[in-house]
C-alpha cells in the first residue's frame, strides 16, 4: 500500500474540521456526520527475535477526547484474522506511533498482515486501512526450521515450524531426538510443533536439537538456547579508593553457564549528569568522578535476548572512599618490628585511620595525616626468631580499604644458654679440672640461628680470664683452684642479642662424703620417674644429670642435665628426651642449688626397662660331692654395670638323669654357694645355675655330677649275717653233739624205702595227667629229685630203718617223704654196689594242695606209692608247705 502524500492528507484534515466549525457556529446541526479518514500504516519491521512486528502511522491530534484504534492480525493469503485488540491514545508527545505485536509462531512461518482504523469520538470509525504484510520465508532447495539459533525462555512452550520447498511435504519433526506430532499452518505445506516446558540442559552442550524430514528424505537439522532471562543486579555499591575513579560492583544473581548463548549487555547510566551510558563488565563499572559533584544518581541496566533489568543506586563520594595501601617495608627487631606504608591518591584532606595486623595475631591502629601519604607504626610484644606477615589498611569515614598483601618477615633471635659444670679433682689437691658444657636455646619457631662463637670468662687469681671458642663447640676445659669461681658464657651472633649464662663452681670440700647410690624403680620401657628428698639448703632448685651412653665412662659429650624449680622433687624423664636403651643401666646423679654453687645430694641407679638375657655365671672345679650331696660354688659380680638388668639370685636345677628336675633359689645375689642333699649314691645328676633377675633367670651353666659310693653300708650289710652267724656257732657250740645226732635223724634214709625207677616214673605220669585240667592257685614251687642208685652193700643196713615193716604195710605218716621242711640232699654213689643209676627229674606246670589235702580230697593211699616205688633205690624229694610242684619234663642226670 502507497503511503499518501503528508500535504494531502493535512489538507483533507483541515477541511473537513473547518466544516464541522463552520456548521456549529451558525448553530445549525448536522444531519449526517462525515466518516474520518483511514490511516495510513508503514511497512512492518520484525525484531531481532523473530517473533515480534513492529508497525506505525501518525496521530491526528484533532480528536477532543482521544484517540482510539482497533488492530487486527491475520496469517496467511486468505487474512483470516486470529487477533485484534483496542488501542487508546490519550496524549502523544510525538506525531507518530509505533506499536509492537509479539506473535508465538516465529514470523518466518507464515505471512502476517496488520491493518486498522480510526474511531472519532470513540464511536465513529474511519475505514480500515490496507493490509500490510510481513512475508514469510520461502525456502528453495533446502527445507528450512523456524526458529534457528535463537534464544528461547526456560520454562515456555515454543512453536517450531518446518518450511520446505514449494511442492515437497513434510513427513516428521523431532526435538532432542524425539517425535512429535505435526500440525498444519495457514501457509500450504509448512509444518509445526509445540514443545512445551522447556528446560536447559544438563549436558556440557547446552543447546537443543531440531530436525525435519521432507517427502524427498532429506533432513535439515538446527540448533537453538535455552536461557533465562536477566535478573535485576543486586547489592549495588560504589567506591573511590582516590577520588578521582569510581568503581560500582554487584551481584549477578542467578549464574548463567559458559556456553549459555543468550549473551548479556551491562551498562551505566549517571542520571543527574549529561554523560552518555557507560559499557560495563558483568559484575563492576568503572567511571570518571564528576568534577565538583557529590552526590550521584547511577542506574545499573542489564539486558540480553529475553529481555532487561534496571537496579537505581544513590551515594555521596566522600562517604565512599575507599583508601588503597601499599606496603613500603618492614624493619625486624628481637621483640618489635617497625610497617611502615603509603595511601594512594590526594587524600591528605581526610581524616586517614589506618590498622595494622600480623599473623600470629598482634593489632595496632594510628591516626595518619601526613601530608605525602607515608604512614609508620611500630608493632610491640612480638616473639624472637619467630616468622610474622604484616598488612595493613586504611579508612577515610565509613569504608575500610582492601588489606595490604601479607609481607612476611621474621624477628631477631634471642640465644640463652644452658650451662652446666663437671668437676675433677686431679692428683694435685690444689688444682681441678672443671668441663663446662652448654647447651643453646632459641626461642621461636624460625630455623636454626647462625652462632659465631662462645665466650667464657671467669675471675682466677684477682684477674677476669676469657677464653673463646667456636660456634661448633658446646664445651670448655679450665683448670682452677681450689677455691670457688664465677663462670660466665655467652654466644655471639651476627643480628640479634644473647643472654648471658651463669654458674658457680663451689669450693673443694675434703670432708665431702659420696652419697650411698640408691635403686629407682622400672616400671615402663618409656623413661623414668625420679623423686628426691626435698632440702631446705636448695635455695635455687635441683639438677639432674645422667649420661646417655649409661654406664660408659669416662661420658663427657654425652652427659645431659635438666634443672628442676626450687619446691618440685619430681621428674618425669621420658625415653625422648633422656635416649634411653632397654638393659642399659643410668645413673642419675641429683644436686643441689646454692648461692655457692651445687653439692651432690643423691646418686639413683635404674634401667628404663630390664632384661632376661644376663650372662651366666662361672663354676668353681672340683665339684665337692658325696655320697647323698653335691655342694656348688660359682663365681658372678653380681654389680657389674654391663648387666642389662639387677641380679636379684641366683636359681639352681638339679635333675637325675632319667627322672624329674627340681630347682633350689638363692636370694641373696653375693651367696655364691649351695649345698643340695638328699641324692642317692652312686647316681648321675645334671645340675645348672643361671643368674636371676626381675624378669626371670638368665643363661645358664650346666655341670653333671656322680655321686659317690658308700662303702660303710655294704659292708655292713655283709658283716651282719656272718656276725650273726658267729654268735650263733659261739652259742651252740656246748650242744654240737646233741645238735649232731638231731642232724642225722633228719638226713638219714629212710629204712625200707625200695623205689623202682619204671614204676616212679608210671605214677607220675598218671599224676602229671590227672593234674592237668585241674586250675588251682599259684603257689610256690616244687621240685622233686628223684636218684636211682643202688648203695653200697656194707651200707644199705646202716641207712634201712632198722625196724622196717613189710612193704606194703608200712604208715604213710611215718614216709618222711611227707615232712614239711625236708629238704633232700644229693646222695653219692655208694661204694661197691652196682653201676650209678639214673636221677630223673619231673617237673609240672600243675600246682596241688598240701599233702594232707590231696590224698584226703582224692583218697589216694600212700601205700600205692609205696609200692610203686618198691623198686627204686633212694627217692629224694622236696615238698613245700603250700603244696609241690611236678614237672612233666624229665631230666636224665
Amino acid at each position: 500500500m502507497k503511503r499518501m502524500p503528508s500535504s494531502r492528507t493535512h489538507f483533507i484534515n483541515l477541511l473537513w474540521l473547518q466544516l464541522i466549525f463552520s456548521m456549529d457556529l451558525r448553530g445549525g446541526c448536522l444531519d449526517t456526520v462525515l466518516q474520518p479518514l483511514s490511516p495510513s500504516i508503514s511497512h512492518p519491521r520484525v525484531d531481532s527475535d523473530g517473533r515480534s512486528l513492529s508497525v506505525s502511522w501518525r496521530v491526528n491530534h484533532s480528536s477532543l477526547v482521544g484517540d482510539v484504534y482497533e488492530i487486527q492480525i491475520s496469517r496467511g493469503e486468505s487474512h483470516a484474522v486470529n487477533y485484534t485488540t483496542n488501542l487508546s491514545l490519550s496524549s502523544v508527545d510525538s506525531d507518530e506511533y509505533a506499536w509492537t505485536w509479539t506473535s508465538d509462531v516465529p514470523l518466518e512461518c507464515v505471512n502476517h498482515s496488520v491493518r486498522l482504523r480510526q474511531f472519532y469520538n470513540r464511536s465513529v470509525p474511519s475505514p480500515w486501512s490496507d493490509w500490510v504484510t510481513n512475508y514469510g520465508a520461502q525456502a528453495q532447495d533446502k527445507t528450512q526450521i523456524f526458529p534457528s539459533k535463537r534464544v528461547l525462555r526456560e520454562h515456555t512452550s515454543a512453536y517450531f515450524c518446518c518450511v520446505p520447498p514449494r511442492g515437497v511435504g513434510v513427513t516428521g519433526m523431532a526435538f532432542n531426538n524425539r517425535g512429535y506430532p505435526l500440525l498444519s499452518v495457514e501457509a500450504p505445506g509448512v509444518k509445526a510443533i509445540v514443545v512445551h516446558n522447556l528446560t536447559i540442559p544438563t549436558t556440557f552442550i547446552k543447546e537443543l536439537f531440531l530436525s525435519c524430514s521432507d517427502a524427498r528424505g532429506k533432513i535439515s537439522y538446527t540448533r537453538n538456547y535455552i536461557s533465562f532471562p536477566p535478573q535485576r543486579p543486586r547489592n549495588l555499591r560504589c567506591a573511590t579508593s582516590d577520588m578521582i575513579t569510581v568503581i560500582c560492583t554487584w551481584d549477578s544473581g542467578r549464574r548463567r553457564h559458559l556456553d549459555d548463548g543468550n549473551k548479556q549487555n551491562h551498562t551505566l547510566h549517571i542520571e543527574n549528569s549529561n554523560r552518555k551510558p557507560i559499557r560495563c563488565k558483568p559484575l563492576s563499572c568503572s567511571f570518571p568522578a564528576v568534577p565538583q559533584r557529590e552526590e550521584y544518581n547511577i542506574s545499573v541496566v542489564v539486558k540480553d535476548q529475553l529481555g532487561e533489568e534496571t537496579e537505581s543506586y544513590s551515594f555521596n563520594i566522600s562517604d565512599r572512599v575507599s583508601p588503597v595501601v601499599v606496603v613500603v617495608r618492614v624493619s625486624p627487631g628481637v621483640s618489635h618490628s617497625t610497617v611502615s606504608w603509603v595511601v594512594r591518591g590526594n587524600l591528605t584532606r581526610l581524616n586517614l585511620l589506618c590498622e595494622v595486623t600480623t599473623d600470629p595475631y598482634s593489632s595496632t591502629q594510628l591516626i595518619c595525616n601526613n601530608a605525602s601519604g607515608h604512614c609508620e607504626v611500630e608493632l610491640l610484644h612480638l616473639l624472637p626468631n619467630t616468622c610474622y606477615s604484616a598488612r595493613a589498611r586504611c579508612s577515610a569515614g565509613r569504608l575500610w580499604g582492601r588489606w595490604t598483601q601479607p609481607i612476611s618477615f621474621t624477628t631477631y633471635p634471642m640465644v640463652t644458654l644452658d650451662v652446666w659444670r663437671r668437676i675433677k679433682q686431679l692428683s694435685d689437691p690444689n688444682t681441678r679440672k672443671v668441663t663446662l658444657l652448654w647447651t643453646p636455646h632459641v626461642p621461636g619457631s624460625a630455623a636454626t640461628v647462625n652462632i659465631q662463637g662462645y665466650v667464657v670468662q671467669w675471675s682466677q687469681g684477682g684477674q677476669n680470664r676469657t677464653e673463646r671458642k667456636d660456634g661448633r663447640q658446646t664445651q670448655a676445659e679450665v683448670s682452677i683452684d681450689a677455691g670457688q669461681h664465677d663462670f660466665t658464657v655467652q654466644a655471639v651472633v651476627l643480628t640479634g642479642s644473647t643472654v648471658p649464662a651463669h654458674i658457680t663452681v663451689p669450693q673443694r670440700d675434703d670432708g665431702e662424703t659420696l652419697p650411698a647410690k640408691k635403686r629407682v624403680s622400672s616400671n615402663t620401657a618409656a623413661g623414668f620417674n625420679l623423686s628426691w628428698d626435698d632440702v631446705d639448703t636448695a635455695t635455687c632448685g635441683y639438677t639432674v644429670e645422667w649420661c646417655i651412653l649409661g654406664h660408659v665412662v669416662p661420658c663427657t659429650d654425652a652427659v645431659r642435665w635438666v634443672k628442676v624449680l626450687e619446691g618440685n622433687n619430681t621428674l618425669v624423664l621420658p625415653a625422648s628426651t633422656g635416649h634411653f636403651k632397654a638393659g642399659c643401666r643410668y645413673t642419675f646423679n641429683i644436686y643441689e642449688c646454692t648461692e655457692n654453687g651445687h653439692r651432690l645430694l643423691e646418686a639413683q641407679t635404674g634401667y628404663s626397662q630390664e632384661l632376661q638375657s644376663v650372662k651366666s655365671p662361672s663354676l668353681v672345679e672340683p665339684v665337692q660331692s658325696t655320697s647323698s650331696s653335691v655342694t656348688l660354688e660359682w663365681r658372678y659380680d653380681e654389680d657389674d654395670p654391663a648387666h642389662p638388668a639387677f641380679i636379684t639370685g641366683y636359681l639352681v636345677t638339679v635333675q637325675e638323669v632319667g627322672s624329674d628336675q627340681f630347682n633350689v633359689s638363692v636370694a641373696d645375689p653375693r651367696r655364691k654357694s649351695v649345698t643340695i642333699e638328699g641324692l642317692q649314691q652312686n647316681q648321675e645328676y645334671a645340675f645348672s645355675v643361671s643368674a636371676l633377675t626381675k624378669e626371670g633367670p638368665g643363661e645358664p651353666t650346666s655341670i653333671t655330677i656322680r655321686t659317690r659310693t658308700n662303702y660303710a653300708a655294704h659292708l655292713a650289710k655283709v658283716l651282719t649275717p656272718i656276725l650273726l652267724l658267729l654268735g650263733c656257732i659261739v652259742l651252740m657250740w656246748p650242744r654240737r653233739k646233741m645238735l649232731r645226732s638231731g642232724l642225722k635223724e633228719i638226713f638219714a634214709y629212710p629204712a625200707g624205702m625200695n623205689i623202682k625207677t619204671p614204676e616212679l616214673d608210671g605214677f607220675l605220669h598218671e599224676i602229671a595227667e590227672w593234674l592237668r585240667p585241674q586250675r588251682a592257685e599259684e603257689c610256690s614251687s616244687c621240685d622233686i629229685e628223684i636218684l636211682n642208685t643202688g648203695p653200697p652193700l656194707d651200707e644199705t643196713t646202716a641207712l634201712r630203718d632198722p625196724d622196717p615193716g613189710p612193704g606194703p604195710q608200712s604208715s604213710p605218716s611215718a614216709w618222711p617223704l611227707l615232712q614239711a621242711d625236708y629238704c633232700p640232699q644229693s646222695v653219692p654213689a655208694l661204694w661197691g654196689g652196682p653201676a650209678l643209676q639214673t636221677i630223673t627229674c619231673v617237673t609240672n606246670e600243675t600246682y596241688l594242695h598240701t599233702g594232707e589235702d590231696l590224698f584226703e580230697a582224692q583218697e589216694i593211699p600212700f601205700t600205692g606209692i609205696q609200692s610203686k616205688f618198691e623198686s627204686a633205690g633212694v627217692l629224694y624229694a622236696y615238698i613245700s608247705i603250700d603244696g609241690f610242684k611236678v614237672k612233666d619234663q624229665t631230666q636224665t642226670c
